[in-house]
């Protein structure tokens, strides 16, 4: 189960309430949770904050996965994004270093969660070719739009034109069912491979 959960700022208390809560509520022993987030504590060195949170997420055999800064400052180096996993999960996580926040990103692949497909699935992919996509281009060309540039409201004329865009690509684009019991079972072959 992953949960995104946001609880005021600062506030471990509130917080340490309402995950416990929440993992009293979804706790069973065919549930695998994910729980990620900046709490805004510290997880390098020892204080207090740390300690509570990691003795209640232990209860539920939960284990942080991140050992190194993921906020980096001029001033300072704090492990504040940390993500809890189950201790006999299988991972592997590294630092995503994107430039775009002082928060760096953290990169978690769980071996554990790898598709397992069946040989004999039945998917559907979309018939595109030149003839198909030059039906398409001719649909949109004949559409006036007035829906769209007529409309005060943003969401409206988005909405009107995601409405139109997708009439029009879902006649020029028919469904086709195919069937994957020709594939050989390479487990290297996932499920979005093969769709």
């Amino acid at each position: 189960m992953f949960c995104v959960y946001r609880a005021p700022t600062g506030d471990i208390d509130y917080f340490l309430k309402h995950v416990e809560i929440l993992l009293n509520t979804f706790h069973n022993s065919k549930t695998d949770f994910i729980l990620c987030g900046d709490r805004n504590i510290n997880f390098i060195g020892t204080n207090n904050n740390k300690v509570r949170v990691e003795n209640l997420l232990s209860t539920y055999n939960l284990t942080g996965t991140v050992y190194f800064p993921t906020r980096i400052t001029n001033i300072s180096t704090s492990l504040i994004g940390n993500i809890f996993i189950d201790v006999s999960s299988n991972y592997t996580i590294q630092p995503h270093i994107n430039g775009l926040s002082d928060h760096d990103a953290q990169l978690l692949v769980l071996e554990k969660f790898a598709p397992t497909i069946s040989s004999y699935e039945t998917n559907y992919i979309r018939n595109i070719n030149q003839c198909t996509l030059a039906e398409f281009h001719f649909l949109l060309s004949w559409e006036q739009w007035e829906d769209v540039l007529g409309a005060v409201d943003v969401n409206i004329m988005f909405n009107n034109f995601i409405t139109t865009y997708l009439r029009c690509y879902y006649s020029s684009f028919d469904k086709r069912y195919v069937s994957n019991s020709n594939c050989t079972n390479n487990e290297w072959i996932t499920k979005g491979i093969k769709v």
